[in-house]
């Protein structure tokens, strides 16, 4: 087998545009002002939305 070339692998990451690589688990905790306790919110969102994800309320 051949050397794969760095510029090689730009190029399939370009063609892999869209794919699931470009989504991410993010976790957020969420305090209960009754009684004090956190639960964790689990999302799988795109990269590009995680602070708009962590800046709402």
């Amino acid at each position: 087998m051949a050397k794969v070339s760095k510029n090689a692998r730009v190029g399939q990451r370009a063609a892999n545009a869209g794919s699931g690589r470009d989504f991410v688990k993010v976790v957020k905790s969420i305090k209960d002002e009754a009684t004090g306790k956190y639960t964790y919110k689990q999302v799988m969102i795109h990269k590009d939305k995680v602070k708009e994800f962590f800046a709402k309320k």
